[in-house]
């Protein structure tokens, strides 16, 4: 068994979940600690049965609830040592028994998951992409991402899914309320994906085996849920060898935990 379940999506806030029969375990912790055990809650998971929080970067919208949730369980954290370094409000919670630093270049265990962190180019001190393997199958996690690359593609391919970001529509982006900066940041190098890249990646990875997709990380100023999916598919339908019945497709909410997505 290996199930996945986006709790929360978007700008707001980032939480993700992934279990086996043996190990459940939170990625990111971007909302209260109040919204994360109500999420669980609402999908008959006790917060206190997990097994551990891997952290992908320090940024609020991944890490808020983070140091409440770890002390109120007393749940280990999994988080890379310059990750860990640039967050010394949430870090300061945390059990020091319960810190579990790892490398980006190193595979370990949790329970019976495999995780492998991965760089992603993203304005953080250190962050990362997870490809993680339970019950011999193979799912990543891939948001705040600026750019693909060729590398990132490798570390992505063999995945039976993908939790993917798609921030943003440029055109909605260029009109939205944002000031430039924080225009040119999001659709800069070390930014957001856009649907179309999305799409773009998606279609890339379905020749290695790709079967469930969920785009997730959707800003609410710059994109539209209905846009995002529309996007992809029409970056997907363009390649005329794609048979829509070989994909399942979904976009995360930013408030309320998607379907269990059973792998």
């Amino acid at each position: 068994m290996l199930n996945f379940c986006s709790l929360y999506s978007g700008s707001s806030g980032n939480s993700l979940f992934v279990e086996t029969s043996n190990t459940k375990l939170l990625i990111d912790a971007g909302v209260s600690s109040k919204k994360i055990e109500k999420a669980l809650t609402e999908i008959q998971v006790d917060p206190s049965s997990l097994d551990g929080i891997l952290i992908t970067h320090e940024h609020t919208d991944h890490v808020q609830g983070l140091g409440t949730f770890s002390r109120k369980f007393d749940l280990p954290v999994f988080v890379n040592q310059e990750t860990l370094d640039a967050m010394p409000k949430q870090r300061d919670k945390i059990a020091s028994n319960n810190i579990k630093t790892f490398k980006i270049s190193d595979k370990f265990s949790i329970g019976d998951l495999e995780i492998k962190p991965f760089s992603i180019p993203h304005d953080a001190i250190n962050p990362c992409g997870f490809n993680i393997w339970g019950d011999n199958k193979k799912i990543s996690i891939a948001t705040d991402i600026g750019h693909m690359s060729n590398d990132i593609f490798k570390r992505l391919e063999e995945s039976l899914f993908i939790m993917l970001e798609a921030n943003y529509d440029p055109e909605v982006l260029r009109c939205s309320s944002y000031p430039f900066p924080l225009k040119s940041r999001i659709a800069g190098p070390t930014g957001h994906l856009s649907n179309e890249m999305a799409g773009k990646t998606i279609s890339h990875l379905l020749s290695s085996g790709l079967k469930n997709a969920m785009l997730g990380h959707l800003s609410k100023e710059s994109n539209f849920p209905e846009l995002a999916y529309q996007t992809v598919m029409d970056e997907l339908i363009s390649d005329n060898s794609f048979d829509t019945a070989s994909l399942h497709l979904n976009v995360a909410s930013r408030d309320v935990h998607s379907e269990i997505v059973h792998i």
